[in-house]
């Protein structure tokens, strides 16, 4: 579902020894998708936000591999959207040298944008304080570094993508497709998500399962038994159990288990367990070829019309026209 507060200006920093190929996917996903955005409300191919690059100081940038980035101006108090790309430089010398960038973050995230950082860009979240206590993630060539100086985030080092209170993290390039398809999909609609994916992903295979997108938020909350119960959740999420014998397992009723996981999560046991299942679906019908069938089993239905009337009323779409939208073949944006 689109978000509430429609979408008008992405930022993306340039800093120094930036790797320009991070930078330059993010630009061309979200141009991309305010230009599929525009069709979609019948503007034609005019887009309805803004993609713009910024620096700290408003002036251009040179890359790692030595091109010169023009930029669009300096950090701006509008962006809603606020992409991070990884870098290649000194971080210590960076940060002394830009300490303005920790202002307009924490001030961004404050007032409500979301902040995403691959790679080592992940450290711009941390350095200014908004990880502390969240879980992250990183490249795991910066794992060890990166637990050595910000000892606070959770640092998990099994997951290339991690989300927490609006705070992005993902590993590399391959990861941050996932997450701006994901971005798009919540500000602009699955369908301009999916023409998005169509038009750039082509033959993208993940080596890997995607951390839930949308979940992060969910364990912003000081209930450790619940937030046990949630990792149980996404370990065991295709397993045949009853809530009253996990609730009995962490030590609770099932009535203050039912009490306790509302309060902390916003949802009820049942409905979150439902997103799970329609979360890992939506995956392997976009990226195998397998049945609809096989998909409602792997993810614990027994019965494929049961879960093709749950996936529709989750997506609004069949699970077949789901999968169809993903992959008939390119169209060209025009």
């Amino acid at each position: 579902m689109p978000s509430s507060s429609p979408l008008t200006r992405v930022s993306i920093l340039a800093t120094p020894g930036v790797f320009a190929s991070t930078l330059m996917q993010a630009r061309d996903f979200f141009h991309m998708a305010g230009l599929r955005h525009g069709k979609h409300q019948g503007l034609g191919l005019v887009p309805t936000f803004e993609v713009r690059l910024v620096s700290p100081d408003g002036l251009p940038v040179t890359s790692f591999s030595g091109v010169q980035l023009p930029v669009d101006g300096p950090l701006d108090d509008e962006a809603q959207l606020i992409i991070l790309p990884a870098f290649w430089d000194d971080y210590d010398a960076l940060c002394s040298r830009y300490p303005q960038v920790f202002d307009w973050l924490r001030a961004r995230h404050a007032a409500g944008a979301s902040l995403c950082g691959e790679a080592n860009g992940v450290y711009w979240m941390a350095a200014a304080g908004l990880l502390e206590g969240k879980e992250a993630t990183t490249c795991w060539r910066f794992f060890s570094e990166f637990a050595k100086r910000f000892p606070q985030v959770a640092l998990n080092q099994d997951k290339h993508l991690t989300d927490a209170d609006n705070l992005y993290c993902v590993a590399g390039p391959t990861s941050a497709c996932d997450l701006y398809i994901y971005l798009i999909e919540r500000f602009c609609g699955t369908s301009v998500a999916q023409s998005v994916a169509r038009d750039i992903l082509y033959e993208v295979r993940r080596s890997y399962t995607p951390g839930r997108i949308g979940f992060g938020g969910q364990k912003q909350h000081q209930d450790t038994k619940i937030l046990q119960i949630q990792q149980w959740l996404e370990e065991h999420f295709a397993e045949r159990f009853r809530f009253e014998d996990v609730a009995r397992d962490h030590g609770m009723s099932i009535r203050n288990f039912m009490r306790r996981f509302h309060a902390a999560t916003g949802d009820k046991p049942l409905y979150y367990l439902q997103r799970l299942r329609i979360e890992t679906a939506k995956g392997l019908l976009s990226s195998s070829a397998k049945s609809i069938k096989a998909v409602s089993y792997e993810i614990g239905y027994d019965d494929a019309s049961f879960f093709a009337r749950l996936f529709r009323q989750h997506t609004g779409l069949s699970p077949n026209h789901y999968r169809q939208q993903f992959q008939q073949q390119v169209q060209p944006a025009g």
